[in-house]
């Protein structure tokens, strides 16, 4: 008699646990009953059960077991919540410094003695255009460098927001001085020694230094495969033909423009925003610059 009793509450479990076999609703539950003899199923509320351990609400975490030191879901969660959160921290301020290689980066360089302020005023008010006009290609990260006074040479970090930009160019006064190239050329080959740059914006109306120094940073930036535009305002003669020649060694171009021509300046500026950002695709270059180019093949 105590047999069949005994007989029949293993029966009775094997049906009861039979019966929750079949409501389990996916392969995996059925995998964890089978391997885990703890497993149950709460008919009351449908959902899978680890007795007395733990509740998983989500499916997709559930755990045939756990030793006392494994995490849990939770927990294992919020880590995860944690490191997403820091990474996308880390890729935010990588894009706002331009430390992200996807994107184009500009070295936007100005005389700011102090016959340039009306066109810094102007470099000023084009720096949201700028950044807009290279979104359409893949981004721009830009850094600003100016040279002002009698030594002063700076350059800021790098950027990917306009706001940056705009925010250092308002604070900004262009003061009285001698003009101070060969050190932004200089500074230029360090920056090229760090970082990939796409190209180089120079915009001044002289130039009151050793030529022969000028020219030969320039053929060291070329060596770099790093083109500079060179702009100038006005048509004096000795920065006309250095400017000429600095920009043939670089693999760049030479444009002139006339103080009162903003929109002149404009198109050059966007131009090279654009030309940055796309990998240095010579189409969004306006005629007169592109021709000045070396042939595909021969950068010099």
């Amino acid at each position: 008699m105590a047999y069949w009793s005994v007989a029949i509450a293993h029966l009775q479990q094997f049906l009861n646990r039979l019966d929750a076999i079949i409501i389990l609703k996916s392969q995996s539950h059925l995998s964890q009953f089978l391997l885990n003899p703890h497993y149950g199923y709460d008919l009351r509320h449908d959902e899978p059960i680890i007795r007395g351990e733990m509740k998983v609400t989500d499916k997709k975490d559930q755990l045939v077991g756990r030793s006392q030191d494994a995490p849990t879901v939770k927990e294992d969660m919020g880590d995860v919540a944690a490191f997403l959160a820091k990474a996308k921290l880390v890729r935010t301020a990588n894009f706002k410094q331009g430390r992200s290689t996807a994107f184009g980066r500009l070295i936007f360089a100005l005389d700011a003695t102090m016959s340039r302020q009306p066109t810094w005023d102007i470099a000023c008010s084009l720096q949201s255009e700028l950044f807009d006009v290279a979104a359409k290609d893949g981004g721009l990260a830009m850094q600003l460098a100016y040279f002002r006074g009698a030594n002063e040479c700076r350059a800021s970090r790098w950027t990917r927001d306009a706001k940056d930009m705009i925010g250092w160019m308002e604070r900004f006064e262009c003061r009285a001085g001698r003009t101070q190239l060969g050190r932004l050329l200089t500074h230029i080959l360090k920056e090229a020694s760090e970082h990939r740059v796409d190209a180089v914006v120079y915009v001044g109306d002289c130039l009151e230094e050793d030529p022969d120094k000028i020219v030969g940073l320039a053929g060291d930036i070329g060596l770099h495969k790093i083109p500079v535009f060179l702009f100038q305002e006005g048509d004096d003669p000795l920065a006309s033909t250095v400017f000429r020649e600095a920009a043939r060694l670089t693999g760049g171009a030479y444009g002139q423009f006339d103080p009162s021509a903003r929109n002149v300046l404009a198109r050059y500026l966007r131009a090279i925003a654009r030309f940055a950002a796309s990998q240095r695709d010579v189409t969004h270059l306006p005629s007169d610059l592109r021709k000045q180019l070396p042939a595909p093949g021969k950068g010099r």
